[in-house]
């Protein structure tokens, strides 16, 4: 088999498309399809399910592909060897969670520029469990995310503890009398950000403990957004701390402290197995972000 041929299969599975794949490699359509054909032939195996739109891998594929990536992050770090590069090159496709994206992307993104001026970053901002998804499939290389202390993340996936984030239960400042346990917050209602937030998990969790539903009664997108509405007496919201306290509305909000819910994070760097200069890279990134939260700076994992 051939690294050409390895390189059209990853990219194909990776853009869904056929044209998309042929303009990043300088190809034409023909082209790719021939080199995936070759690497199937090659395996003796089908590796795209040719009647899905987009395309994607067949199961046996998808494990193929993962195997791919990790012999192209070989490759290129034996070429950096023989090279003798002074540091690692390359696409760097990084994740971070929407509400550490609206305060801590730029300060990482200069960091991880200055210190590795030939890596490319690739930011994606979604929520923290299809990021997870996305690392486990092969579609990201590291993610700074915010999970609970001593989560258990999947196989193949390599993870630091960078410090604790902790989370607040908010409410405007005028609210009175406060609520005071998450029974008493039932009547005013959550504001809070759409399935797949680990946040809305968490609270959904401690509800369902108590036998409590969750009553929504705004699901948004953004913290800004949120935090407004929470001020304005939509509902009340669950937090990072930081968000509340340093935002455009902490003088028009409130911290409640329960008496049975006190939820913390931590934030986390989760990889996949990627050359050590990518690792090193993927660390600096994440230590910046845990340092705009003012978390001491990580070891390279």
């Amino acid at each position: 088999m051939k690294i050409d041929d390895i390189d059209a299969f990853v990219t194909l599975v990776q853009l869904k498309s056929t044209q998309a794949t042929a303009t990043q490699l300088g190809l034409t359509q023909p082209a790719v399809t021939r080199r995936v054909q070759n690497l199937e032939l090659a395996l003796g195996v089908q590796l795209l399910d040719r009647q899905t739109k987009p395309l994607k891998p067949t199961p046996l594929g998808l494990s193929v592909y993962r195997q791919c990536r990790r012999i192209r992050h070989e490759i290129d770090a034996l070429r950096q060897l023989i090279s003798r590069k002074e540091g690692p090159s390359g696409a760097l496709r990084l994740g971070l969670p929407h509400s550490l994206a609206e305060r801590g992307v730029m300060p990482a993104l200069a960091t991880l520029s200055g210190e590795y001026r030939d890596i490319r970053p690739q930011i994606v901002s979604h929520w923290g469990l299809p990021l997870l998804e996305s690392l486990r499939q092969g579609e990201l290389d590291a993610a700074v995310l915010m999970f609970p202390a001593g989560n258990v993340f999947p196989d193949g996936l390599h993870s630091s503890d960078l410090g604790p984030v902790p989370l607040a239960v908010v409410a405007p400042r005028d609210k009175a009398p406060p609520p005071r346990t998450l029974a008493e917050c039932y009547p005013h209602g959550w504001v809070l950000n759409p399935e797949g937030c680990g946040f809305r998990a968490a609270l959904r969790r401690a509800l369902a403990e108590q036998g409590l539903p969750l009553r929504i009664t705004m699901e948004v997108i953004g913290s800004n957004l949120q935090q407004s509405l929470i001020a304005s007496g939509g509902g009340l919201g669950l937090l990072p701390r930081f968000q509340v306290e340093n935002g455009l509305w902490a003088d028009r909000l409130r911290i409640l402290p329960l008496a049975d819910f006190a939820p913390q994070n931590r934030l986390w760097l989760v990889h996949t197995a990627l050359p050590h200069q990518l690792r090193d890279a993927a660390a600096s990134f994440a230590g910046a972000v845990a340092a705009g939260l003012g978390l001491p700076a990580p070891h390279a994992a």
